[in-house]
């Protein structure tokens, strides 16, 4: 008998991306726009990726079937 595949979620894919050592990576929120009210530190912040809690990351991973 066949095995079904699992779904993953496609709006947590969309969000976050499985680095190769496992860790869980984001992209920053408030940096679309409305930038010239922003001081410049807060978006320089938002343009490098965030790594999440691993605690966090252990469910993002579950939801991704990455785990």
């Amino acid at each position: 008998m066949k095995k079904n595949k699992k779904k993953i979620k496609k709006s947590v894919s969309r969000r976050f991306k499985v680095t190769k050592t496992g860790k869980v990576m984001f992209s920053h929120q408030n940096v679309g726009h409305l930038k010239k009210n922003k001081t410049k530190s807060h978006l320089r912040r938002g343009k490098e990726p965030g790594v999440l809690n691993p605690v966090f990351g252990k469910k993002i991973k579950k939801q991704l079937n990455a785990a």
